[in-house]
């Protein structure tokens, strides 16, 4: 089985801008960059040569001997029994960090060669460039951001008809009872196995959830391995104990990142390099608090302030050892981390669509905190997440009555619906959220 990647028609419409840039593609670990890489070279091209520079580290002479794409081809050739030909063949250089050459080698083809389609990608990239001082070369390659599956993604996959039902709404009224029922169905069997392809995959065939735990294990696993490799002796256990607090802090109230639960007596300045490394790793999502919402928006931001939560709400599922049974059972009740999840997914649904800008928050003296703030065109949107059915609170009325915002967006189980200028939106329906606005 394999899952259809929204990505790939982004890829599709670089193939055809005339001034593109070699693609440099970055994403978290066991999200899909290389199948998806693959799958836009089967589609959309006669040919495509992969060239992985792990597999093959014999490939990093070819790079350190010359920076002519033209004599660079002509060597790789003799590595591929594909023909490398300018328009016909998809160029993929994998696991990319492992030469750095071969990362700086991206400008000359875009100053030089640029008939040539050219993708490449890495593990870790973000990590493996700062760790090794690596040059990227800015300016001349077009960087894009790969996310795990997304909710639209896997209903697409695992119930087409109710994924076209929804492509084709346009406006915010209630769903049909059917409908609406076989999202949230759908919706919580994401909730267990998030967006790593090969827990979606396993889900979906039916393998069964000692399966689908076991591949996520596996992935927390290798990201433990990942921090031994690509991390600095000294960051090592911090990384590791910021990175299992995280159902800890989330599992608060007050969801804001407390460096105490990491360890006690821990300070912000011993940490701040830990969570960078996780961030540039993909791993997680700082959300930020603002004093205020006003444009830009990232001018009211609060450095001291924030919530972490995790690139994944399977993998975060898996880490706190939350049985899938409990995320699949409507009634059951495990209180502030049902909404920590509810919270997780949307920032997942979020990011996508916001082309990489993370989500803010919003809180007043303790009297009220807006889940995310976000910049959506000149509108700057409050919204509030609730798990389940469960509406309670007056945080977001706190919000209109201070700020008058134009829209106001509350994430729930309840239906579909749009009044007076507040979007109920099933949190199903996340991805979709920018089809029930009013068209302005």
């Amino acid at each position: 089985m394999e899952i259809r990647r929204d990505i790939i028609d982004s890829f599709k419409q670089w193939k055809e801008d005339p001034k593109r840039k070699p693609i440099l593609l970055k994403g978290a670990r066991q999200i899909g960059k290389t199948w998806a890489m693959e799958a836009f070279g089967r589609e959309a091209f006669e040919y495509y040569a992969k060239f992985d520079f792990d597999r093959q580290p014999e490939l990093k002479s070819v790079f350190q001997t010359s920076k002519s794409p033209e004599r660079i081809l002509k060597e790789l050739s003799l590595y591929t029994d594909i023909p490398i030909v300018a328009g016909k063949t998809l160029i993929i250089f994998d696991e990319i960090q492992e030469c750095e050459e071969a990362l700086n080698s991206l400008k000359y083809f875009y100053e030089d060669a640029p008939e040539y389609h050219v993708i490449a990608a890495g593990s870790l990239l973000g990590v493996a460039v700062k760790k090794r001082n690596m040059t990227v070369p800015v300016g001349k390659v077009s960087i894009m951001r790969m996310y795990p599956i997304t909710f639209r993604e896997f209903l697409r996959a695992a119930d087409e008809r109710t994924y076209r039902y929804v492509e084709d709404l346009d406006e915010a009224n209630h769903l049909p009872e059917i409908i609406f029922n076989k999202l949230k169905m759908e919706y919580r069997r994401y909730l267990v196995c998030g967006g790593m392809p090969e827990a979606v995959i396993s889900l979906l065939e039916n393998r069964g959830m000692e399966v689908v735990e076991q591949v996520q294990q596996e992935i927390l696993d290798l990201y433990e391995l990942d921090f031994a490799k690509y991390a600095t002796a000294r960051d090592i256990p911090r990384i590791h104990a910021i990175w299992h607090s995280l159902p800890s802090q989330l599992a608060k109230k007050n969801r804001k990142f407390i460096y105490k639960i990491v360890k006690p007596g821990a300070r912000s300045k011993d940490y701040e390099d830990a969570l960078l490394w996780l961030e540039d790793a993909g791993m997680i999502y700082r959300v930020f608090n603002i004093s205020k919402p006003g444009l830009p928006i990232s001018a009211y931001e609060d450095p001291t302030a924030f919530k972490v939560y995790a690139c994944d709400c399977g993998l975060l599922r898996r880490l706190a050892r939350l049985p899938a049974t409990v995320v699949l059972n409507a009634n059951a009740n495990y209180t502030e981390f049902k909404g920590s999840m509810a919270e997780n997914a949307v920032v997942q649904s979020l990011m996508p669509l916001m082309k990489d800008e993370v989500p803010h928050y919003w809180s007043s003296d303790n009297r009220a905190e807006i889940e995310f703030i976000i910049q959506w065109g000149e509108n700057i949107i409050p919204i509030e997440v609730k798990a389940e059915n469960c509406i309670s609170g007056r945080s977001l009325s706190v919000y209109a009555a201070k700020y008058q915002p134009k829209e106001r967006i509350r994430f729930s189980f309840l239906n579909l619906q749009y009044n007076e200028g507040l979007l109920s939106c099933p949190s199903p329906l996340a991805d979709w959220f920018h089809y029930f606005l009013p068209k302005s």
